[in-house]
């Protein structure tokens, strides 16, 4: 056999083993695609449900999830440690259901459900702007202001502060109760519970009695907190300067030197007596 047909075979051969090759990979990826997608039946939401909520039957369902399933997801065998635990946070119609999404077993529903262990909800009244315009909603975090006069300020003007109470405070419910008015009427009021310390709820429950409140929006990302010096209603007309401290002015008493004192020499001259007064000589100084 000579060279030239043994090139030939050679060639042949591996052109018939790529196109060998192209064959199988398009056959097994068509193969592949048709193979059915294994999938996974999960727990859901029904509808949309609300922070505080405590789970029944008729709020949840099964949805089957394709592939690999989110860590902490609720399957539809354990369906049954889902029912009577309290949503801790706003759950959407489709939505898995995961374990870390409701409250702990037994500790029922409501917003005392979503508080974490060593933590308190505190109340505090806002303004109907904040309040019916969405500016603060859950999950949102707040610094908290206040504004008045400090103790012991004799001009209502002038001694108004402004200081940053709190700050990076999160937002825990938002909303609308019904208090009583002076009249005994019912009085819609708009309530923001704030989820502080046992230290940060006495304070704010202090100030919330003697100051103004304002809650203030800031970026969820931008968790740093650094100290904020207040501000006084002379700063405003000072060009955002510190209004200078007024200066006490001591009134000097001026003091008048005592004259100096004198002397007196009495001269004898025969009969005839005189006295001639002379000054001291300190007063000549």
């Amino acid at each position: 056999m000579n060279r030239r047909l043994l090139t030939i075979l050679l060639v042949a051969f591996l052109i018939a083993a790529a196109c060998t090759f192209l064959v199988y990979r398009l056959v097994g990826n068509r193969m592949t695609a048709t193979r059915p997608v294994a999938t996974t039946n999960v727990v859901a939401a029904k509808a949309d449900i609300k922070l505080g909520t405590l789970l029944t039957a008729d709020n949840i369902t099964t949805i089957g999830l394709a592939g690999a399933v989110p860590k902490g997801v609720i399957l539809e065998k354990d369906k049954s440690i889902a029912i009577g635990r309290g949503v801790i946070s706003d759950l959407y119609a489709g939505e898995p259901i995961i374990d870390s999404r409701l409250a702990a077993v037994g500790s029922g529903g409501g917003l005392a459900a979503a508080i974490p262990t060593g933590m308190r909800a505190c109340a505090v009244k806002v303004d109907d702007v904040v309040g019916v315009s969405g500016f603060v909603t859950p999950g949102m975090r707040v610094d908290v202001l206040i504004s008045g006069l400090p103790p012991g300020a004799q001009n209502p003007t002038q001694g108004t502060e402004a200081r940053t109470l709190l700050q990076n405070i999160q937002v825990l419910s938002a909303g609308a109760e019904y208090q009583k008015d002076a009249e005994g009427k019912p009085k819609q009021v708009q309530v923001v519970n704030l989820l502080v310390t046992p230290e940060q709820a006495q304070t704010l429950s202090l100030a919330s009695n003697q100051m103004k409140i304002q809650l203030v929006l800031r970026n969820p990302l931008d968790t740093e907190t650094a100290p904020v010096p207040g501000t006084d209603m002379g700063n405003l007309f000072a060009g955002g300067k510190a209004a200078p401290a007024p200066q006490l002015v001591v009134a000097r008493k001026r003091v008048s030197k005592a004259a100096p004192p004198a002397f007196s020499i009495e001269v004898i001259n025969g009969s005839k007596q005189t006295q001639e007064k002379f000054a001291s000589p300190e007063g000549h100084q």
